[in-house]
Parts: structure tokens; C-alpha cells; sequence
């Protein structure tokens, strides 16, 4: 007699109905941030009133939170996976592979979206610090792929660095990805690994090629008796990048720069329009510096470089960080469209320098639109590297995160 237990049909349509939801709303999440998401839009979306929302989960931020929590576990279970392989090698090209097949199911539908984990920090106490505790577990896990004898030339603020950025790869891939079609991630996924691996410079000179000459700063300048604006969009930034587009209201930004909210309305039309000129202000930094390392009379390598590193730099200094392109989400679509271009516009700057860079024989032949993509992700990263790296100092930062990238994961 078999005395194994028989889920009842009741509980079986309980729990389809929590995943119908649990997937509903990380969907909403993704694009609206924890205040924008509501019970009843992910009741609508489900085909449910609000009330029968609420037999699952009492309140928006339990739902939240869930969604957060799951998001980890099926990273974790990737991770778990992939630390089967036996080196470091092979787990990483077992963890994107893991990840883009993941990737390729939910863009036919075959599993549920994946969790964009940019507003963990928008929940309130206790559950910010349960989702925040399972998140860090899973980095400690991850960080295991840079541990062991042949990782003994990294301290652990390095491997804390590289964990932080091997993650967000694999995070923001997804703003990117769909410009593939799901046949093609076979090749995404060999690409990515190269380069992980292997960075972008020249065969044989590995980490020794990381000497990135200085540049201007590229903060823009302030037309005369307006200076005030560099100090509304500084404090703008850093406070739509902790709590999202919409949990950063109009009233918390005022309280930053102890201005009234009438102040507020007197230079801007609406949030909206503050939001846009921080995009364009993030653009503005970043073309500027593309321009300033293309100006250099060094190589193409040199050029990366010497951008990669005064950006990384920018995002710790005194008038960072940049706006991160999470914030695009929750944007009108027009304006959404409108802004996602011109981080295309910056990705391909980054390509263009790649691509002279492999013709000329000073950047490792890769994929330049890949390898820019993969650049981009890691300055959106940057903002947040002194969570994981505490302590870190402004100039340390390009040695630690962008010189990774660059030259290779395992290198010293």
C-alpha cells in the first residue's frame, strides 16, 4: 500500500492560483516598483476580485515580498546547479547557460517572469529585512565561484566586487536580451562567457593592460545663475536610485534639498519631467566621457579604459551616481521609448570603440554590441558597489569592478 500523501484537488487549485498570482504581480513589479504595484491590478490581471487577492496575501507588500523571495529561490536553485560543475570555469558557463535557458521559457511563456530585484529596498521592515537576508544569502552563494586555492590572489573585498558584478550581468541581461531571438542564445551565452572569462584585452597582456589614464570630469555645466540644478538633479538621482520612481515622491525629493514642494513645481512641470532630465543628465555624463577617452591619442583599449574607469569613479564621487535605466520602467511609454534610445545611443558609442579596438588588433576579437551591453550593465551596477564593498574608496573603485570586466574574471 502506497502511503505516500495525495495533494487534494482543492490544494492543487490553491496552489496554481498563488503561482497565477505570484506571477501577475512580479510582472506588475517589474514595471511599476513596489508603490506602483496594486492588489487589484494583479486581481484583474488573474481574473479575480481584490478580496479573493487578499485570502493569499493580507497586504500589497506580503505580495511584494513573496515575489522577491521567490525571485531568489529560483536564482538559488540556478546557483545550486551550477556549482555542480567541478571549476570555476565550468560553473559560470553552467550558471548562464542555466539562466539563459530560464530567459528563453519565459519568453515563450513557459515560465512565469523573472524578478527584477532593483526595489528590494522599497519594502518596509521587517519583510525589507527578511527578502534583503535571503538575497544575501544567495550572494555568499555565488560568491563561492571565487573561492578556493586558485582565488587566493583575491582578498575578500575583490571577490565581493566580482559577485556583485557576475549577478548584475546576469540581472540586467534581460534589458537586453530581446534583442535576440531565443535561437540565437546559444551564441549570447558563448559570447558571454568569452568575455567574462577572458575581458576584452589583447591576448597575453591580461590584468597588466589595466592602466587607465585619467579624464576631465564630465559633469555638465550649469548655465550661469543655475547651479542650483546640478545640486536638484544630484539628490534626485540618488534618491529615485534607492527607492524607485514611484516610492521617490515629489515630497521626499523637496525634503532632500529642504525646498517647499511649490519650489519643486517652480522648475519642474511634474515628476515626470525631473525624471527625464536625470536621464538626460545621465547621458550627458556618459557621452561626454566617451568623447573625452576617444579624444586621447592612445589605442582603442586605451579609450575603453580610461571611460570605464572615469565612470565607475563618477558614480562614487560627489556628483553621482548615475540614474539607473531601472527607473525607465515606470515611465510613460512614449517618454520610456524616448529614454531607452539614449542608452542605446550610449551602448553603441561603447560598440563603435570595441569594434576599432578589435580592427586594430588592441581589443580582443568579441562581440562589440554584447561586450557594450555587458559594459553598460556593469556602470548601472556601480551605483550600488559600496553596498558590497563597505568602506570603498572612490579611487579604488575602477580596479575593482571595471578591471574585472575588462580583463577577466579569474585574473589577479
Amino acid at each position: 500500500m502506497d502511503d505516500g500523501r495525495i495533494a487534494s484537488p482543492a490544494t492543487e487549485r490553491y496552489a496554481r492560483k498563488k503561482e497565477a498570482i505570484l506571477a501577475a504581480a512580479t510582472a506588475i513589479l517589474n514595471r511599476q516598483g513596489v508603490k506602483g504595484m496594486t492588489l487589484a491590478d494583479v486581481a484583474a490581471k488573474v481574473g479575480l476580485i481584490t478580496t479573493s487577492v487578499t485570502y493569499y496575501y493580507r497586504k500589497k507588500d506580503d505580495l511584494a515580498a513573496a515575489c522577491f523571495m521567490r525571485g531568489v529561490e529560483r536564482f538559488d536553485a540556478l546557483v545550486g546547479e551550477a556549482a555542480k560543475a567541478p571549476d570555476a570555469s565550468s560553473r559560470l558557463l553552467a550558471f548562464l547557460d542555466l539562466h539563459l535557458d530560464l530567459n528563453r521559457r519565459v519568453r515563450l511563456g513557459e515560465a512565469a517572469p523573472l524578478t527584477s530585484f532593483t526595489e528590494m529596498r522599497a519594502l518596509k521592515e521587517p519583510l525589507r529585512g527578511s527578502v534583503q537576508g535571503a538575497f544575501n544569502d544567495l550572494f555568499r552563494r555565488v560568491r563561492g565561484f571565487f573561492e578556493g586555492p586558485e582565488f587566493d590572489h583575491l582578498d575578500k573585498r575583490d571577490r565581493n566586487a566580482r559577485t556583485h558584478l557576475l549577478l548584475e550581468q546576469v540581472f540586467w541581461s534581460g534589458s537586453w536580451l530581446r534583442r535576440y531571438d531565443v535561437d540565437d542564445y546559444g551564441r549570447v551565452r558563448d559570447k558571454m562567457y568569452d568575455i567574462l572569462v577572458n575581458g576584452l584585452a589583447p591576448k597575453g597582456a591580461g590584468a597588466d593592460a589595466w592602466a587607465p589614464l585619467a579624464l576631465p570630469d564630465p559633469t555638465p555645466r550649469s548655465p550661469d545663475g543655475q547651479e542650483w540644478r546640478e545640486t536638484f538633479l544630484v539628490a534626485a538621482t540618488r534618491l529615485i536610485n534607492q527607492r524607485g520612481y514611484r516610492g521617490a515622491s515629489v515630497e521626499d525629493i523637496s525634503a532632500q534639498l529642504n525646498v517647499t514642494k511649490g519650489s519643486f513645481y517652480h522648475h519642474h512641470e511634474d515628476k515626470d519631467a525631473l525624471v527625464v532630465e536625470c536621464f538626460e543628465r545621465t547621458f550627458a555624463v556618459t557621452r561626454k566621457a566617451q568623447a573625452d577617452a576617444r579624444a586621447l591619442t592612445g589605442n582603442s583599449w586605451e579609450q575603453l579604459s580610461a571611460a570605464t574607469a572615469a565612470l565607475v569613479a563618477y558614480q562614487l564621487s560627489d556628483h553621482g551616481p548615475l540614474l539607473r535605466a531601472s527607473s525607465m520602467g515606470a515611465l510613460p511609454i512614449e517618454i520610456r521609448h524616448e529614454m531607452a534610445q539614449g542608452y542605446n545611443r550610449g551602448s553603441e558609442r561603447f560598440a563603435a570603440i570595441i569594434s576599432d579596438g578589435v580592427a586594430e588588433g588592441s581589443v580582443r576579437a568579441v562581440d562589440p554590441m554584447i561586450a557594450a551591453h555587458m559594459i553598460n550593465s556593469m556602470l548601472n551596477a556601480a551605483a550600488s558597489l559600496g553596498v558590497w564593498v563597505p568602506g570603498l574608496e572612490r579611487e579604488d573603485a575602477a580596479r575593482l569592478f571595471a578591471r574585472p570586466l575588462l580583463t577577466g574574471l579569474f585574473s589577479s
